[in-house]
């Protein structure tokens, strides 16, 4: 009986162990996917209002992911941003508020400590026509496609953490994309639908907590064009702050500031406040 009880103990010791080492030598995860869905709505009424006002209601959709790739030297970053709203005034009818799509993605082989050789790519347009309200009748300044951004090319890239990194890029190839109706535009040649441009590139993201519950995000991109207005930076800065009321609702607010000649004579400001649902997901994979 001893020695079956002696055996039986050893079993145990050596089931325990196997499963310890199975533990401890199971591969980490290589890809981290986060997802964020957020909804704001915004409503005002008047009625016999001394003062004016117009009624207006208001949507802006948002839904924003981010993929993270780690194996060994390599580290893989995308990220997509998106954006849409509506406002409805009366006697005015519907207006885009917000209108944005974005891919950003940033490929680097791991050199040295903070430091990879990257390979940066990124695309940019709207969804759906907007149009300058202050013409009469309104002009249509753009729509799917027009235009389009995609730029892409080789360079440095410093990382700190997924929520802090710097990537310098100085030989970036840029095109401009649109359709016939906006040739000429947008720095494209009357009678082409594209423009190539090659240039400095400076990107740069920063993610960190103000205080509890609060959060602010900052996406920097700055390009100077070698073949064309030599000297001239184009600058897009974005800030996101998030407060956070409880797991669902969180107050939002977006600062957006776009520097280029090439779009508009002047400094380009965007500025979104709303509270609203917002749903997120955290998700880890190993294969």
């Amino acid at each position: 009986m001893r020695s079956v009880f002696l055996l039986f103990l050893v079993f145990l010791a050596c089931t325990s162990y196997s499963q310890k080492k199975k533990q401890d030598t199971l591969p980490k995860p290589k890809w981290k996917i986060n997802g964020r869905f957020a909804f704001i709505f915004n409503q005002s009424s008047f009625s016999n209002w001394a003062s004016g006002g117009e009624n207006t209601v208001a949507g802006n959709i948002n839904v924003n992911y981010d993929f993270n790739y780690k194996k060994n030297n390599v580290n893989w970053d995308t990220r997509i941003n998106s954006g849409y709203g509506l406002s409805h005034i009366s006697e005015k009818g519907y207006r885009k508020t917000n209108d944005r799509f974005e891919l950003n993605s940033l490929l680097g082989i791991k050199t040295a400590t903070n430091w990879f050789l990257s390979f940066i790519a990124n695309f940019k347009t709207q969804y759906s026509k907007g149009f300058d309200y202050k013409k009469e009748p309104k002009l249509l300044v753009s729509e799917l496609l027009s235009p389009a951004y995609l730029t892409f090319g080789p360079g440095m890239l410093w990382k700190k953490s997924d929520n802090l990194n710097l990537n310098i890029a100085p030989a970036t190839a840029r095109y401009t994309i649109v359709n016939e109706y906006f040739s000429g535009k947008f720095g494209v040649d009357k009678g082409k639908k594209t423009a190539f441009s090659l240039g400095f590139n400076l990107s740069g993201y920063y993610k960190f907590g103000v205080m509890e519950n609060v959060e602010m995000e900052n996406v920097l991109t700055m390009y100077a064009d070698y073949l064309a207005n030599v000297g001239n930076v184009d600058v897009d800065y974005q800030t996101n702050i998030r407060f956070k009321v409880n797991k669902s609702i969180k107050m939002h607010m977006t600062f957006h500031t776009i520097i280029d000649d090439n779009s508009s004579s002047k400094i380009q400001l965007k500025q979104l406040f709303g509270l609203g649902v917002n749903y997120s997901f955290h998700e880890k994979v190993t294969y």
